[in-house]
């Protein structure tokens, strides 16, 4: 979670050097060419056959759909209300989960996991920039890009109970390459890039993070806690976005926005304790 804060402001450096469609395929491409290493490095075994739709579908969402929306989504929209609406991930990753996997969770779950949402929209939407004139093009980008996410980690964490967390993003994204590599090369022919050294950094944080360290760590968690109750951990998600976006851009971090931290992890931690059982 904590890797993944850091996403919204390297998609904005990224695309101000190439277009949402460029930094998609090739953030997916090069993140499983290295995960491809990463398995042959490892010899680990070929999933069962079975398998690789999910897989497949798993890594659409999360490596295509999810980024091809959100960096689309910035180039319209500020990095305040895209985070108002990056908020509802939690919450939404509760649904998926309850809808298509096998998790029960209590009422006292759904309480807290509502306030919370509710808490940090609240304070999302009080901060200036956050706001605008009415629902636009890029919002409805961005909550496509929740939606997508959400049905992604439910069967990456799926996944992640048989083959583990690094197992489970790999092949997700390795069973993506014969799609990807073609776009790829394509794209070399008819996109425009422009590279920077702020425009690189961005692009390999979200390869190397974004797109692969990072579902390591997160697919496992959800596999190991259960997807519905695991996933609000990132109600804290936009908190330290914004944290990240006072250190790196002399912004200031008052005692509302601790106090909504402390709060929001507080709501974390009592949904943390609700009890998961399985259908």
């Amino acid at each position: 979670m904590v890797g993944f804060s850091f996403s919204l402001p390297a998609n904005v450096w990224a695309v101000a050097g190439a277009d949402p469609w460029t930094i998609t395929v090739w953030r997916s491409l090069a993140a499983g060419i290295l995960a491809l290493a990463i398995l042959r490095a490892a010899r680990a075994p070929r999933p069962d056959r079975r398998a690789l739709p999910a897989l497949a579908v798993g890594g659409l969402m999360v490596g295509l759909a999810f980024q091809l929306l959100s960096s689309a989504a910035v180039t319209s929209i500020d990095p305040g209300r895209g985070a108002v609406i990056l908020g509802l991930l939690p919450a939404c990753t509760a649904v998926v989960a309850a809808v298509l996997g096998d998790e029960r969770l209590p009422g006292s779950f759904w309480l807290a996991s509502g306030t919370g949402v509710a808490v940090l929209t609240a304070y999302l939407l009080s901060r200036p920039g956050a706001g605008g004139d009415g629902f636009g093009t890029g919002d409805l980008e961005m909550l496509g890009a929740v939606v997508c996410a959400s049905v992604g980690y439910a069967i990456g964490a799926d996944q992640a109970r048989t083959l583990g967390g690094p197992q489970s993003i790999c092949w997700s994204l390795v069973v993506l390459l014969p799609l990807t590599l073609p776009l790829g090369v394509v794209s070399l022919f008819v996109s425009e890039v422009s590279w920077s050294p702020t425009v690189l950094g961005g692009f390999a944080y979200l390869v190397l993070v974004s797109q692969l360290l990072g579902f390591f760590a997160w697919y496992a968690g959800l596999a190991r806690g259960g997807t519905a109750r695991v996933s609000q951990v990132q109600q804290l998600q936009p908190l330290l976005t914004i944290a990240w976006s006072a250190l790196l851009f002399a912004g200031e971090i008052d005692a509302r926005t601790v106090a909504v931290g402390v709060a929001v992890g507080l709501l974390v931690w009592l949904a943390q304790r609700a009890r998961l059982t399985r259908r």
